[in-house]
């Protein structure tokens, strides 16, 4: 039996081909936030592997057969990011709240075009990133807001692991969209990159231009795409300079933060990774306490059903607007390859 405030909310889900629906599935199964109502997928491999996972609702090859039946108030989407637009249109029709695992979009254009739908028909739309209900997040970002290491002029943040796997059914379908540089927007740019630019975003606003180079160092395994970038944000007064590799020895998700200091010769960083934070004074370095985040803002259903309860807009990391500026950055990256310029980032 479900949990009562669970039974208001009715959540479906709409694709399985992105592999972070298996690490999400059974907690929606098991539904303490929101009740799961359907599944919709066409690939009947991809079913047979969330049945087995317990998944016990009605599926749907249909998606909008799906949401007129069961009418949920909030979907899920785990498709390719080229068809965000489209379920994105799909659900602001039916004014339904959507949830989609990072990015927002393959695009620029496709980013805006979704920001725009969402204000128009007062839905909401949230990007979801692992990083965004990881306290050490916080606890880094609150220890730089204090003054602690003044004024934050560079930040260096490394992204990624040893690349997607292809081997196993719930593997191979998001290998096959995920090293498409149109179903994804690019490769290790675009999978890693959207991480760099929503931190430096958040720490340090929209730069002023971006420089990005990448390189193909496995095309026999990634033929169509790049499989590492790095990218140089520009700002009046710091600089933000970032990795996103498929070709590193194990799972990375740091970023150290550089302050000015507040004296002369005082400048210090403060290192964040999931596991906790550190802050850095020359040779000295402590540990930064982390606290429990709340529990309607340490998991994506239950900061969504708190939004749509209290009847508030997604913010932070997760919100529609800083997100739009994340893809913003990356067609910018995008076009910073091609030219192998700086590309300055217009004013929007």
């Amino acid at each position: 039996m479900l949990p009562a405030a669970a039974q208001e909310y009715r959540i479906a889900v709409i694709g399985l081909v992105h592999s972070h629906v298996w690490g999400h599935l059974g907690q929606m199964i098991k539904g303490d936030t929101a009740k799961l109502v359907a599944i919709a997928e066409p690939n009947q491999e991809l079913v047979a592997e969330a049945k087995k996972a317990g998944a016990n609702v009605p599926f749907y090859d249909d998606y909008n057969k799906m949401l007129d039946e069961q009418k949920p108030q909030i979907v899920w989407a785990f498709v390719e990011n080229n068809r965000h637009l489209e379920i994105a249109k799909a659900c602001a029709a039916r004014k339904i709240n959507v949830m989609f695992e990072k990015p927002l979009a393959s695009t620029y254009k496709d980013a805006a075009e979704i920001r725009d739908l969402a204000r128009k028909n007062n839905i909401r739309v949230m990007t979801n990133y692992q990083m965004a209900w990881w306290p050490a997040n916080y606890a880094a970002k609150k220890e730089a807001d204090s003054g602690a290491i003044g004024k934050v002029w560079r930040l260096h943040g490394i992204v990624g692991h040893g690349g997607p796997g292809s081997e196993g059914t719930r593997s191979k379908y998001f290998f096959e969209w995920l090293t498409d540089p149109v179903k994804n927007g690019a490769g290790a740019l675009m999978d890693f990159g959207c991480y760099n630019a929503l931190w430096s975003l958040w720490y340090m606003g929209r730069p002023e231009k971006v420089y990005a180079q990448v390189n193909h160092l496995r095309p026999q395994t990634f033929p169509k795409v790049e499989d590492n970038a790095d990218l140089v944000l520009t700002y009046p007064n710091g600089v933000g300079v970032f990795e996103g590799s498929w070709d590193l020895p194990r799972s990375f998700q740091d970023l150290e933060i550089f302050g000015l200091g507040q004296d002369r010769g005082g400048s210090a960083s403060i290192y964040m990774k999931q596991s906790g934070v550190t802050l850095q004074k020359g040779r000295e370095s402590k540990e930064i306490p982390t606290e429990p985040l709340a529990k309607d803002r340490a998991e994506p259903i239950a900061y969504m059903v708190s939004a749509i309860k209290d009847n508030k807009p997604i913010e932070g990391l997760t919100a529609i607007d800083i997100n739009v500026d994340v893809i913003d950055i990356i067609d910018a990256a995008k076009e910073s390859v091609k030219s192998g310029k700086a590309v300055s980032l217009p004013k929007r």
